[in-house]
């Protein structure tokens, strides 16, 4: 497997290391520094227009709203991404992806229930009216985002394939195509496609959601166009992206991160500023625009899923 360390270093480390590689235009030991660092270097920040969602309903009130915390500029959403099937870069994931195209797509739906079906993306986007769901995001790296994202609940979506009994997991999986992805034909260090999972309650919680959109707009593909996975209380790798299956199953689902580096990447993902990454502490995160604050048990949805793991040691489930 090829050495990723650059991309699995917290941002600041991460952003220190190339700034001075380039010269030292910028200390950018700070999160809100982001943009101004990557203008500075050549990075076209050009925040395009999307088609827009009509019919969005408001965020309910409660944990679906991030309250008193600045929205993250659409311009940091779209122009730091995490991406690998495009590139590692996470600076040059917004111009590999340009002219993506999501035109025939279709999420086959099966697995362990009553009624598998194949969904083509007007007929997925109508399983339930778009929400918007404002969101903190946490990457593993220890930098995060507020976004406001728009879509629906997974719920939804598994009440129409009906799960037998049996099923106890979800398994996701993203697109495999090496020439409208062309991080994996450079393999990336990871085995493809990429598949995610989640246990089957976790998957049906109110504040899972497949995301179609952001800022109320369509969403662009350096973020997971057409659809994503949301999951706002684990670190941002289980949140799948560019999904075209979806497999209901008895056992835990292997899933990429973990199958490349179990030791630092485990299935359930949960954000924990008690368990730090063996190579950097969890304690704190780079909120983008904003500056260092202190990470949140469950990325601060600790009252809506804690009960999922009740009895659980959660550092050893990791």
């Amino acid at each position: 497997m090829s050495d990723l360390s650059n991309e699995i270093t917290p941002r600041e480390v991460y952003l220190n290391r190339r700034t001075f590689i380039r010269g030292g235009l910028l200390a950018a030991t700070a999160a809100g520094t982001g943009l101004l660092y990557r203008k500075l270097n050549g990075v076209d920040l050009t925040v395009k227009s999307g088609k827009k969602i009509e019919g969005i309903a408001a965020a309910p009130p409660g944990p679906f709203k991030v309250e008193g915390e600045e929205l993250t500029p659409k311009a940091s959403i779209v122009h730091y991404n995490n991406f690998y099937e495009f590139t590692t870069n996470k600076d040059a994931v917004a111009a590999a992806a340009e002219g993506f195209k999501t035109d025939g797509w279709k999420i086959e739906v099966g697995g362990l229930c009553g009624k598998p079906r194949v969904f083509d993306l007007d007929d997925f986007r109508r399983i339930a009216p778009p929400e918007e769901r404002v969101y903190r995001h946490r990457c593993v790296e220890a930098w995060s985002m507020v976004i406001p994202w728009v879509g629906f609940p997974v719920a939804r979506l598994l009440a129409q394939v009906e799960p037998l009994s049996t099923a106890k997991y979800v398994a996701f999986e993203t697109l495999l195509d090496p020439e409208r992805f062309p991080g994996q034909r450079e393999h990336n260090g990871l085995p493809w496609p990429y598949v995610e999972g989640l246990r089957l309650d976790e998957a049906m919680h109110p504040l899972a959601i497949f995301a179609t959109g952001l800022y109320g707009e369509e969403l662009p593909p350096q973020d997971g166009a057409p659809v994503k996975l949301v999951v706002p209380w684990k670190y941002g790798f289980k949140g799948i992206k560019s999904i075209v299956k979806i497999t209901l199953v008895d056992r835990e689902p292997p899933t990429t991160w973990s199958k490349a580096n179990p030791d630092e990447y485990g299935f359930y993902a949960n954000v924990n500023p008690n368990h730090d990454h063996p190579r950097w502490s969890q304690k704190t995160e780079s909120r983008i625009g904003v500056g260092r604050i202190k990470t949140q048990m469950f990325n601060g949805y600790a009252d809506q899923v804690a009960s999922l793991y009740a009895g659980m040691d959660l550092d050893a489930h990791f």
